[in-house]
């Protein structure tokens, strides 16, 4: 069975449940690691009224594993074996979707570069947003544009 089509399977199990619940769904993923294969689903709160950030729980992961391994072994989509991990993005979590540009404007962000830019592929900026495929960022004083495509990976910083 197709990658694709597993997570696709999986999201429209969980897309009800979510909402329900209070959560949102945040990727999946179906991937092979060595002889086994996982299926990694991230799950994630919307932000609070005000504006701010909600966490998920570990009771959380729990239930929507709980039930959407239940619905997967009812509909048996999958083939081979398999192992079912339900988590939260993390709070270094990376920026997938063009909402996330909009939720985190103002965040600091780390990003990675698959070409030096300044002579670097590493660095941290605030996130200003997504504009037309291009990634706006503010590193000190200086104005940063860079094309998504550009972008390896593009995730929160952790700041303590």
């Amino acid at each position: 069975m197709a990658k694709k089509k597993i997570k696709d399977i999986a999201a429209e199990m969980l897309t009800d449940f979510l909402a329900e619940n209070g959560l949102e769904l945040f990727n999946i993923e179906y991937v092979k690691e060595g002889k086994q294969r996982f299926l990694r689903v991230y799950i994630d709160k919307p932000p609070a009224e005000d504006g701010t950030d909600q966490y998920i729980d570990i009771e959380e992961c729990e239930k929507v594993s709980r039930y959407l391994s239940d619905r997967l072994d009812e509909a048996d989509p999958v083939e081979e074996n398999y192992t079912l991990e339900v988590s939260s993005p993390g709070l270094d979590r990376p920026l997938i979707r063009e909402s996330d540009y909009v939720r985190y404007a103002g965040r600091l962000v780390d990003v990675k570069l698959y070409k030096a830019l300044n002579g670097r592929k590493e660095f941290s900026a605030e996130l200003e947003g997504l504009e037309d495929g291009t990634v706006c960022l503010k590193d000190g004083d200086e104005e940063l544009r860079i094309p998504l495509d550009s972008i390896s990976k593009i995730r929160l910083a952790v700041v303590f």
